[in-house]
């Protein structure tokens, strides 16, 4: 088979596609015929040996795969050969034609519901979703901005926040990204590169600010939206595509608001029960067709250097995905 390997931390341009053996299904496993693969920014800093979880050398990156079941092993009776699934294969291994991995990390796809679109929902729609229900408790009426509205985890925030009932301003830096926001359901919008992002988030709330940010950004935005907070707001910390944020502790103070951690994977490893509630929730919500998973790149193994790429420039609109076959 062809996988995708890493041998020296660096750029996506030291990927390399490399023929390796086939993997065997062993007891308790199902090996998989990989169709998509979504790759995500915990993904590029891998690459880098900047994430905080280290993988050794060489890898084949990404941690997340769908396909067709190929094989079973001893023991496996809870899928069958042929069944749609997908699954996680950890923290990396999955950039591949084929993955063996428990049948316990496979869940199969709804009806109705493609290979890329079904990946990435617990990066991305998992990290919102247990973001605005279980850690900043987002209520119907209330009023969010989202930074870094354009990428993957920012998109799947506003989606999630109009399901929610929440009125949604979507930020983001080009006006492409902000008219996907658009197109997904946000209610206003901000350019951040060209408007103040605490004086126009106050201007669409009428001076009051907004009942909870959710960040994806960080750097020099995240004070701004701290600002931008309404009395008793929440900020959500999701991730720091512009760098780690210095935040004066003061505000919290002035405006009686919680600084909120959102970590799925601490909590899928220690709260293991709600993870998979979380996944099955938004499952179904993609089955119903209450969510609609956006994809904006779909690249071959030999174009994953690619796909790495957008994301690492922040050209990436939605979910981007690599299809083995």
């Amino acid at each position: 088979m062809k996988a995708v390997v890493l041998r020296e931390f660096g750029s996506p341009g030291n990927l390399v596609v490399t023929e390796m053996e086939d993997p065997v299904a062993g007891p308790g496993e199902v090996l998989i015929d990989v169709r998509a693969v979504p790759v995500t920014f915990p993904d590029c800093l891998m690459l880098e040996d900047k994430y905080q979880f280290k993988a050794p050398l060489p890898f084949v990156p990404a941690g997340e795969l769908a396909g067709v079941v190929a094989a079973l092993g001893d023991g496996v009776d809870e899928l069958a050969i042929g069944d749609r699934v997908v699954a996680s294969s950890g923290l990396v291994g999955a950039m591949a034609e084929l993955v063996a991995v428990p049948v316990a990390s496979a869940r199969p796809i709804p009806d109705g519901v493609g290979f890329a679109e079904s990946t990435g929902l617990m990066y991305a729609y998992g990290t919102s979703y247990y973001g605005l229900k279980y850690r900043g408790e987002l209520q119907a009426g209330e009023t969010m901005l989202v930074l870094g509205a354009g990428g993957n985890v920012g998109l799947t925030a506003v989606e999630l926040g109009k399901l929610m009932g929440a009125r949604v301003i979507a930020a983001a830096s080009t006006g492409e990204k902000l008219s996907l926001c658009r197109d997904r359901g946000a209610d206003e919008t901000i350019n951040y590169d060209d408007e103040n992002l605490k004086e126009r988030a106050k201007e669409l709330t009428d001076g009051r600010g907004v009942d909870m940010v959710f960040d994806c950004v960080g750097g020099d935005y995240a004070e701004q939206a701290l600002r931008a907070t309404a009395w008793g707001g929440r900020f959500l910390v999701i991730g720091f595509t512009a760098g780690i944020p210095r935040i004066p502790l003061n505000l919290t103070l002035l405006k009686g608001c919680q600084i909120v951690g959102v970590f799925l994977g601490g909590m899928t490893a220690k709260e293991p029960e709600l993870a998979a509630q979380i996944e099955g929730e938004l499952l179904a919500f993609t089955s119903s067709g209450e969510l609609r998973p956006y994809v904006s790149g779909r690249f071959s193994l030999e174009e994953a250097p690619m796909a790495f790429q957008a994301l690492i420039d922040r050209k990436a609109v939605g979910k981007v995905v690599v299809e083995p076959r």
